[in-house]
């Protein structure tokens, strides 16, 4: 899979040539001049016929640079016209390129806040910013075509509120895939990057044990396969030395006693071993006591549950009775 982000300077404004690369953030995330739209799409088919084996294009990344500032609003006319120009090239190039969009940032906003906040899709955890999904409308109205829908959030709200909790919060990636899937008529859901864990002012997620994370972290797995999403990419961080790497899939493969498994790894893992696309999943009784405990996701083969509790528990799902430890990950055959 490739994404099409960035632009080279000298289609927003620039001078051509490496050695004249501005890499600063902003310069980065500025997207392209509109008279360099055909010229963007022209890069895209370059991309393709130089990866003949890459199949899968998403275009562009997160929105960056398509804000209006003039209307406080996105840009999504400039976006969607960008995005159609891309799609009618890698089709042109081969048919069997699949293309899709828009990666839009699904952000949401406190559940009082007033101000751009959806009357539609909302929740305990908040209200998704009503602009976002004016973008998105407007993309899915007037795209030339996709084979799959992408999208990125993370299950806390703009202001790094998990709410009411970190494990009820993740219910917006249900909301946000119901919605989605709605309007997109049975195109696959690809979250291309979802967060369930604020960051700290330096951008890293360590303020959780280990155990917390990952049992939060299948909850959102969960709440993104319930919402319909066929893929969920996890965004592995890393160090550079040490087994200490919150959230990491393995250690620092820079020694020869590196790529050891990591406990994220086992559960990112056998979650896309048990339910890979296409899944068809099921309910399982779970009892009445530990409904408002755990977190379950089940299909004829196996049941994943999630103890949402800092303490542990006596559970009984699907017919099986078993001790779950403070933020227990376990698996179940059927």
């Amino acid at each position: 899979m490739v994404t099409l982000c960035c632009a080279p300077d000298w289609m927003k404004g620039g001078k051509s040539g490496a050695d004249n690369t501005d890499w600063s953030r902003s310069a980065l995330e500025t997207a392209p001049d509109p008279d360099h739209y055909k010229d963007f799409a022209a890069l895209a088919v370059t991309v393709a016929k130089r990866y003949p084996d890459v199949r899968h294009f998403i275009v562009w990344n997160e929105f960056k640079g398509f804000w209006n500032d003039s209307r406080a609003r996105w840009d999504y006319e400039g976006y969607t016209e960008l995005y159609n120009l891309v799609y009618k090239a890698l089709k042109k190039v081969d048919e069997k390129n699949m293309v899709g969009g828009p990666y839009l940032v699904m952000d949401s906003v406190d559940p009082r806040q007033q101000e751009n906040a959806s009357t539609a899709v909302k929740g305990p955890w908040g209200a998704m910013d009503q602009r976002v999904l004016d973008a998105f409308d407007y993309w899915n109205r007037n795209k030339a075509g996709a084979d799959f829908v992408v999208v990125d959030g993370s299950s806390y709200t703009k202001d790094d509120d998990l709410l009411p909790n970190e494990f009820a919060a993740t219910d917006k990636l249900t909301a946000v895939g119901e919605w989605v899937r709605a309007r997109t008529r049975g195109l696959p859901l690809w979250w291309a990057e979802y967060y369930v864990e604020p960051a700290d002012g330096n951008d890293d997620r360590t303020g959780w044990s280990e155990t917390r994370r990952v049992a939060v972290q299948a909850t959102g797995m969960i709440a993104m396969a319930r919402g319909g999403a066929s893929s969920g990419f996890y965004w592995n961080p890393e160090e550079e030395r040490g087994s200490d790497c919150a959230g990491c899939l393995w250690t620092p493969t820079s020694g020869g006693d590196g790529g050891t498994k990591l406990p994220m790894y086992d559960l990112v893992s056998r979650f896309g071993k048990e339910f890979p696309p296409g899944t068809t999943y099921e309910t399982v009784p779970v009892a009445k006591d530990d409904v408002p405990n755990v977190r379950v996701l089940a299909d004829d083969k196996a049941v994943l549950v999630v103890n949402t509790l800092d303490r542990a528990i006596s559970a009984k799902v699907d017919g099986k009775r078993f001790e779950l430890p403070a933020y227990g990950v376990k698996w179940l055959r059927r």
